[in-house]
């Protein structure tokens, strides 16, 4: 029988990367955890004691939306920072950055494709383990504390959303974000003090661009990572819900 022929993705990776290095250096950092360090901090007793915690038996796929949330915000992380390798947040360089990303870096199409996607999935998922929490009655006491934090999260995920939204600065985005903008300026008393914030003026510019980008790398990100924190922590202590 013939040898099936590598396809183009695995030729890719086996010209680049030299996979028994790789296997190697994490062989060699799994000893070094498990092997010299655990010898002197009991790392593997540590480890255990922190993670091993029984699964109640009602527990079922429902209850995944959280874990797969929380995946999409690592990836949503992780891609992002190597979006900002090449990203210019001016208005003279920030659409040719991201033409550049997808054209011409290494599958730089496939992390802003995987940076795009995730970000909607991100939306649904958190949504969806919200309708959960709520059906399920598990935001009732003790936990009020934890479903208000569940809460701040969903509105800071569509911050995120809304704030990356305009940094292509194409056609779509200026006008959609001047839209929402406007739509935030329609609050009665504070709304046109929250759109001058938002827009960095009284019109969409380079100040609401660098704004935005501020807003959608460093102050959301730090603030949901602070939310996140609470919210592992009470469910670490309170457990998960009892059934429906």
């Amino acid at each position: 029988m013939e040898r099936r022929k590598p396809g183009p993705v695995y030729r890719w990776f086996q010209e680049r990367i030299d996979l028994p290095v790789v296997v190697g250096w994490i062989a060699s950092a799994t000893g070094l955890i498990y092997g010299g360090l655990d010898q002197r901090l009991d790392l593997r007793e540590a480890l255990e004691k922190a993670l091993r915690k029984p699964v109640p038996r009602h527990v079922n796929w429902l209850f995944c939306f959280g874990g797969l949330s929380f995946l999409m915000f690592g990836i949503q992380v992780a891609t992002g920072i190597l979006l900002m390798l090449y990203y210019r947040p001016t208005p003279e360089g920030a659409y040719d950055s991201v033409r550049f990303i997808t054209n011409h870096v290494t599958l730089g199409w496939l992390i802003r494709g995987l940076h795009r996607i995730c970000a909607n999935m991100l939306i649904v998922l958190v949504v969806l383990h919200m309708l959960r929490v709520f059906f399920y009655g598990a935001y009732k006491s003790p936990r009020e504390l934890n479903w208000i934090a569940g809460c701040f999260l969903l509105m800071l995920v569509l911050a995120l959303g809304f704030t990356g939204y305009l940094l292509p600065w194409d056609q779509l985005s200026f006008w959609a974000t001047k839209v929402g903008t406007e739509i935030a300026g329609a609050v009665p008393l504070i709304g046109g003090f929250i759109m001058t914030i938002l827009r960095g003026g009284a019109e969409i510019t380079g100040s609401t661009l660098t704004r935005f980008y501020a807003f959608h790398v460093i102050i959301l990100p730090a603030v949901v990572v602070v939310f996140l924190a609470a919210h592992f922590m009470m469910i670490r202590r309170q457990g998960i819900s009892g059934p429906l």
